[in-house]
């Protein structure tokens, strides 16, 4: 509740993390909100200590108690550690949604100065390619695996919604490469588009990520919110920061149904560490998401304007904004400017009525999604082999003959080459061989597969085999470039 005194977890964090975080709690405290500060380790020396996710499980208790935490810029030193800290804390508790937010702030030079870009990018957090679980399949070819899930669909497109509902804004746009990657991309387009007709009072439009990287640099001004998938949202999350000013200016949060956790989207940058130089704009407004967060909307609001208003009056200025080191000041002059200031509202800063953002409930089965039907119609064995595809096809159809499955057709890199005339294509050892049942009205068994993998591998050396779903009497596995 607003005015009532709150517990949260603070981690200082590296480099000039400690500086930025000196400068929040002057300027919290300022204005008269009411917090005790929980501070905890993660991030350099934790590594160094031998605890190989950055983070103490002493802080994870702390994040796990408090619900709400504020943490800097950590590293993963060169040597220590496999695993990104921040990672970590996304994945440990289930920080699904990342909201960066894109601001204009008057006074700031740029190339879109005056465009008056307001805009909040809504990234999925914690699956697609940043699960994380990649293989070298060959001694020259890697995979990493893309996991797209219903459920994590779901959580960020409603989440993305219930931002747009909370700031008024009109229009959430969906942004995916859905026209190459139909499934797992497509997922979330198609997730979108079902979840939609529950907000009718806000416009929807979907746009291929690629456009929406070209719009963003021609009429930024057209968005509101823009939701995609974790990767996608990394990219196009640090361009929108470059529309504004940087990421010295770019605060962020991450969102969880239990746990929040706000943190500046900029490194540790150690080259000025401890030189009193660091800008804590980006820090400063995530706070100032925190702050709204845990319900102090009146405070939130007058640090913010606070922070507008010194940067665009200009007389007090950290060297990133100035530009020059003669006329900059340290961090500690631009906070004392920032708490003068507190009060007192800028009349270049259009206000935005802010309301507690309702988190989306998505039902919390691991099978959240149930097929009426399902069949196994054939299997993908992944073989290494420097054979080209014709030699290579004609070992796989000898080495099923006689089986209850048919080679269909054999793929290098998504690109079907066997059967079928020679083609320019420079392949790797690393091929697709389909099989599927020569009785298309029997689903393929696992003995039937395991037979199959022993006869390709008395052929050739296989390391991997994907069964070939059709679910309510669909596919639910993609063509190669020129199957039939």
């Amino acid at each position: 509740m607003a005015g009532e005194r709150r517990t949260i977890t603070l981690m200082a964090g590296d480099g000039i993390g400690p500086e930025c975080m000196a400068a929040v709690r002057r300027v919290i405290e300022a204005a008269g909100t009411k917090i005790t500060w929980e501070e905890c380790d993660a991030g350099a020396e934790v590594f160094k200590r031998g605890v190989a996710s950055g983070v103490p499980q002493e802080t994870l208790d702390s994040i796990a108690r408090n619900k709400v935490a504020l943490k800097g810029p950590l590293e993963t030193p060169v040597g220590f550690g496999e695993k990104s800290a921040n990672v970590t804390l996304r994945k440990l508790f289930e920080l699904y949604g990342n909201v960066r937010p894109t601001r204009e702030i008057p006074g700031v030079q740029g190339v879109f100065a005056g465009r008056r870009i307001d805009l909040v990018v809504v990234r999925e957090n914690v699956e697609d390619l940043y699960a994380g679980i990649e293989h070298m399949q060959t001694p020259g070819v890697a995979q990493c695996l893309k996991l797209i899930s219903r459920k994590g669909c779901e959580k960020i497109v409603r989440l993305a919604f219930e931002i747009a509902r909370a700031e008024g804004r009109k229009k959430v746009h969906c942004s995916t490469k859905a026209n190459i990657m139909k499934l797992t991309e497509g997922l979330l387009k198609r997730t979108f588009e079902e979840i939609a007709p529950e907000y009718p009072e806000i416009a929807t439009e979907h746009i291929i990520i690629d456009n929406c990287a070209h719009q963003l640099v021609r009429y930024p001004e057209q968005f509101e919110v823009i939701v995609t998938t974790n990767m996608n949202g990394d990219i196009i999350s640090d361009l929108t920061s470059g529309l504004t000013g940087g990421l010295g200016l770019a605060p962020s949060s991450n969102i969880g149904n239990d746990v929040a956790m706000f943190e500046a989207v900029h490194g540790s940058a150690p080259n000025i560490a401890g030189k009193n130089l660091a800008n804590p704009t980006a820090m400063l407004l995530s706070a100032v998401m925190m702050l709204r967060h845990i319900g102090e909307f009146a405070a939130a609001d007058k640090i913010e304007n606070a922070i507008c208003l010194t940067i665009e009056e200009g007389h007090t200025l950290t060297v990133d904004l100035a530009h020059s080191q003669e006329l900059s000041s340290t961090t500690s002059q631009f906070t004392d400017e920032i708490i003068r200031n507190l009060g007192r509202r800028s009349s270049h800063v259009a206000s935005r009525e802010y309301r507690p953002i309702k988190l989306p409930y998505v039902d919390p089965r691991p099978d959240l999604v149930h097929a009426k039907t399902r069949r196994v119609v054939g299997a993908d064995v992944f073989v290494e082999t420097a054979d080209d595809p014709h030699t290579l096809g004609a070992a796989m159809e000898q080495a099923s003959a006689d089986s209850s499955l048919k080679l269909k057709m054999v793929s290098n890199r998504g690109t079907k080459l066997y059967p079928g005339p020679k083609q320019m294509t420079d392949c790797v050892d690393h091929y697709r061989c389909r099989f599927v049942m020569r009785d298309a009205a029997r689903d393929l068994s696992d003995a039937d597969l395991l037979n199959l993998l022993q006869r390709v591998g008395a052929k050739r050396t296989w390391m991997h085999v994907e069964k070939l779903y059709e679910f309510d009497g669909k596919p639910g596995f993609t063509k190669a470039q020129g199957e039939d």
